[in-house]
């Protein structure tokens, strides 16, 4: 049980569930359940603290309200910290608070952490060259849905169907990705590959143009509903995987949401997160 105990927060303001009201209303319960939210940083617009600042605050907590991106930075800049992040689900998608808590509001979360049923942990990771994922990656064309996902979130209306219309194009006549070492799946590839971390490896999913396609037929409610249960072929569970485009050409990619940039193929890896995270959930 915690009585009272000083955290750093960090929001992105852009982020799906960060606005003043949300943020209001969690550093409130954060302070009545007796974590003191002794400064709040605003990422990207404010730089992420280092080890070394957290060390002489006397900080062995900070806490993250944001999406996978933003936990992604973060968590990258707290490498080899021997404190811990509480990861608190303020995002679109919060795939990692999911891993980490299932599906617990913040407010269900920090009660977990002051009535000390929580404990520190090191997820499995993807390492994809020079980045690494704890949430997730997603490979190949028709990941130009994250720009529509982009434009609706900075509520540019006529984006939206620019981004939709072009990421409907990328989805059935993009440069497929396949699987090469080892190989699986179809020889002629994939538009949408999804990478997800699991315990001791990480599992593959391939998804095919024609469920981008019916997804799309529902307008924009591929962006709210979890296209990661539509027409796919399961590939397998791997510990290291190189993925390359069908033409040689560069892979589109987004790491924990995130685009980033690649070439003409992508070697996978597990790995590990380089800081200790808080779980509040099972297993």
């Amino acid at each position: 049980m915690i009585d009272t105990q000083d955290v750093w927060l960090v929001a992105n303001p852009s982020s799906g569930s960060n606005d003043d009201d949300a943020l209001e209303a969690l550093s409130h319960h954060c302070q009545s359940a007796g974590l003191c939210l002794t400064r709040r940083i605003a990422f990207p617009k404010e730089s992420l603290p280092t080890p070394a600042e957290l060390d002489a605050a006397g900080l062995t907590l900070i806490a993250v309200f944001a999406g996978d991106g933003t936990i992604n930075a973060l968590v990258d800049a707290l490498k080899g910290w021997s404190g811990a992040v509480l990861v608190l689900p303020g995002g679109t998608m919060n795939l990692l608070s999911l891993r980490l808590h299932g599906p617990r509001s913040s407010e269900e979360i920090v009660q977990s952490v002051v009535r000390g049923d929580a404990r520190r942990v090191r997820l499995s990771a993807v390492r994809c060259d020079d980045h690494i994922a704890l949430a997730g990656l997603l490979v190949g064309p028709a990941t130009a849905w994250g720009d529509v996902r982009e434009a609706m979130r900075e509520l540019k209306l006529a984006s939206v169907v620019e981004e939709t219309v072009a990421a409907m194009n990328e989805s059935t006549e993009g440069v497929p990705v396949r699987c090469t070492d080892p190989v699986a799946g179809r020889a002629e590839g994939y538009p949408l590959l999804m990478v997800t971390p699991e315990r001791g490896d990480f599992s593959i999913k391939a998804y095919h143009a024609e469920g981008m396609v019916e997804y799309a037929k529902q307008g924009l409610a591929i962006l709210r509903r979890n296209f990661r249960d539509g027409p796919h072929d399961d590939l397998g569970n791997y510990t290291t995987m190189r993925i390359e485009s069908a033409d040689g050409t560069d892979i589109p990619l987004l790491v924990d949401g995130e685009a980033v940039e690649s070439g003409a193929s992508v070697n996978l890896a597990l790995d590990e997160c380089g800081v200790d995270l808080i779980a509040t959930g099972e297993g």
